[in-house]
């Protein structure tokens, strides 16, 4: 039977817009916002996404120069330079909200004060050509992209390609640029991780305005590795061959470096787990990145803005064919559990999902931040008014590892039975059923 534990501390196929919004200035969106896939559909249009994902991702930059008027007058009516005394009268935070920044001579100053943004002294920041960057525009209005004004870019082969750290790269080192583009309203421009980049407002040109939408952070190869090996080697060392579970050689630490038969022991020993892990001994458990993901992404979008963490629906039954609501924001991780009573360790099935996060939070940023790449879900808001604070666990629930199965099939997203279930009572069953359906993520089909 289920159990209410502690909080767990779509396709590819491309789809054309078939539905064209209006924002609240009557411009009409060049967006669909069905689906996600939809979304990033019409962002990358004309380019389709099979071939931005083949020739593009992470491979090298994408200029999209659009020339049409409509286009460049949804972005700009997303965001303008005009829009900026009207937002300071919300009481914007320095460090939460916006970051102030300027660049002199390759350096980077930040402007930020102290305490609540003034505007008088925003303009004047902005206008000796300093940078406002706001960390979350979408509570202040929902969009996608801006632009304004025209950017000049110059990008540059990195030295690292796909780096994960940012560092400073000395102007005599980085060669010659490899694009040297000027952005004008309605165009996008995409780069890889590690793209070494410069970008100034033009000469002649009042101000610009963009819309940085940045993506992928500790996603790569490595971070999964990194998190589902310790887990796996775990796992493994409860196993009957007994190889790994073999006392160290003496003095092995003492060593200043590891002589080269320790070296081809541990290869030997990592290649033992390879194999394991080819042969699927034991799950692939990536608990800490799926917590991550659930925890710092969106919720759900729908347009009728219901609130989609409640129920729906009727109550299921042992009769009712049932099915998971939005499956893709549902994600499913094995966890060890150490009991409270005789220390031991089992398995447990965590259900987490982002269906409670909200959109008002996402990306916040976090007072004494100064750092415009990173800025962590957070609310130091001083200004006394009370607002709800940012998640710091992800929504969800714990399951005993007998129910895996079950869940398993739910996460297939067929319809299914209740009854059908892989449990062996029908009690257990609708049990599971109520817990996922209380918690938003089941509804009778």
């Amino acid at each position: 039977m289920p159990w209410k534990g502690r909080r767990a501390a779509a396709g590819d196929e491309e789809v054309a817009p078939k539905q064209r919004k209006t924002d609240s200035n009557g411009v009409p969106s060049p967006f669909c916002f069905d689906t996600p896939d939809t979304v990033f559909h019409s962002l990358i249009s004309p380019v389709g996404q099979e071939e931005f994902f083949t020739d593009y991702w992470e491979k090298k930059p994408l200029h999209l120069q659009r020339s049409d008027p409509g286009l460049a007058s949804y972005y700009q009516s997303l965001f303008q330079l005009s829009d900026l005394k009207g937002l300071c009268a919300q009481g914007l935070t320095y460090a939460r909200d916006l970051n102030v920044c300027r660049c002199v001579q390759g350096n980077k100053t930040v402007l930020n004060k102290e305490g609540r943004v003034n505007y008088s002294q925003l303009k004047k920041d902005f206008n000796q050509k300093a940078t406002i960057q706001f960390h979350q525009p979408q509570r202040f209005k929902v969009f996608i992209l801006q632009l304004e004004g025209e950017k000049h870019w110059r990008l540059y082969s990195p030295t690292v390609p796909l780096a994960r750290e940012y560092c400073v790269e000395l102007e005599e080192c980085i060669g010659s640029p490899t694009h040297d583009i000027i952005l004008k309203a309605g165009d996008l421009l995409y780069f890889p991780r590690g793209t070494i980049h410069q970008a100034d407002t033009p000469v002649g040109v009042d101000h610009s305005t963009h819309l940085t939408l940045s993506t992928y952070q500790n996603t790569s190869w490595g971070d999964y590795l990194a998190n589902v090996f310790p887990n796996f080697l775990y796992d493994s060392l409860k196993t009957s061959d007994i190889t790994r579970r073999v006392g160290m050689p003496r003095r092995i630490l003492m060593g200043a470096n590891a002589a080269p038969d320790i070296s081809r022991h541990l290869a030997s020993l990592l290649r033992s787990v390879a194999d394991q892990m080819e042969r699927g001994e034991h799950e692939l458990r990536a608990g800490d990145m799926k917590r991550d993901f659930a925890l710092h992404r969106l919720p759900p979008y729908t347009p009728e803005k219901d609130d989609i963490s409640s129920s729906a629906g009727k109550m299921p039954a042992l009769e009712d064919t049932v099915c998971l609501r939005f499956k893709d924001h549902i994600l499913v991780s094995l966890e060890t559990c150490q009991s409270p009573t005789d220390g031991s360790v089992s398995l447990v099935v965590d259900v987490m999902h982002s269906l409670r996060n909200k959109r008002e939070k996402h990306m916040m940023g976090q007072s004494g931040d100064d750092d415009d790449d990173d800025d962590d879900s957070g609310d130091n808001d001083d200004s006394g008014e009370e607002e709800e604070d940012a998640p710091s666990e992800t929504p969800g629930m714990t399951f005993p590892f007998e129910d895996l199965p079950a869940i398993r099939q739910l996460q297939a997203g067929q319809p299914i039975p209740v009854s059908q279930l892989k449990r062996h009572l029908d009690n257990d069953k609708v049990q599971m059923a109520l817990v996922l359906w209380s918690e938003g993520l089941l509804e009778v089909c």
